[in-house]
């Protein structure tokens, strides 16, 4: 599998700016938007909990670059155990390169190195690198001392979370990229009867949109209930 065929199976399409509701993450969505472009920081480092929305930001600075004229590479680091560590030869030929979850090549030498010469490479050539990660980079456990300096050196930001109203704001944008509308009191409703966290919120949300097209109704608070309590969305 060629590099580029891994970044074309990685990047999701709905994966863009524009669907991401910033809430109290609209400088770091500016910063990353702007690396993106080939403008502001050159070196940036994000980090928050499982559902914070990381891939998706790292897929939309993708998107970004692309459609900016740049080049773009993407690769998720919770696939290494199906990759080596030399997928990430000459990727500094990119413009752009977006390392997701790098707290996965914690505790492996040869990852730590393949990682750390590419930061170097990058910047040697000019480019532009983005890095996600559940944790501070002092946090990451990694061994390579000098990999943990680079990552620090760099912005660092954390991903808050989205407060009740965003929550509601987010589901909404999903459902109008889907075609559909969601009623404020039904967001509502979820909101009350789901895990909180967006990624849970989008998938019961995307399952329900697929009763309501069988059914021909429309996503009201009575039948989302019905659906609810019946168990009889689709299995994706």
């Amino acid at each position: 599998m060629t590099r580029q065929l891994v970044l074309e199976l990685k990047l999701r399409t709905s994966a863009r700016f524009a669907g991401y509701i910033a809430g109290p993450n609209a400088e770091l969505v500016r910063q990353l938007r702007d690396c993106a472009t080939g403008e502001g920081e050159a070196f940036i480092f994000c980090w928050g909990v499982g559902g914070s929305g990381k891939t998706h930001l790292l897929q939309a600075c993708c998107h970004a670059a692309t459609e900016h004229g740049r080049s773009a590479a993407y690769l998720s680091l919770n696939d290494i155990d199906a990759l080596p560590p030399g997928v990430l030869e000459s990727w500094e030929q990119f413009d752009l390169v977006c390392l997701d979850d790098i707290g996965q090549i914690a505790a492996r030498p040869a990852w730590e190195e393949a990682v750390f010469h590419l930061y170097n490479r990058v910047r040697e050539h000019g480019g532009r690198l983005v890095v996600s990660a559940s944790c501070a980079p002092a946090q990451l456990g990694i061994g390579l001392a000098d990999l943990v300096s680079r990552l620090g050196s760099g912005v660092v930001y954390p991903i808050h979370a989205l407060d009740d109203a965003q929550r509601c704001e987010a589901m909404q944008l999903r459902a109008r990229q889907k075609g559909c509308e969601l009623p404020d009191e039904t967001a509502a409703y979820l909101l009350r009867r789901l895990p909180r966290e967006l990624p849970a919120l989008f998938d019961t949300l995307d399952r329900l949109d697929e009763a309501s097209l069988a059914a021909q109704r429309k996503l009201t608070v009575p039948f989302v209930k019905s659906v609810l309590e019946s168990g009889v969305m689709m299995e994706h």
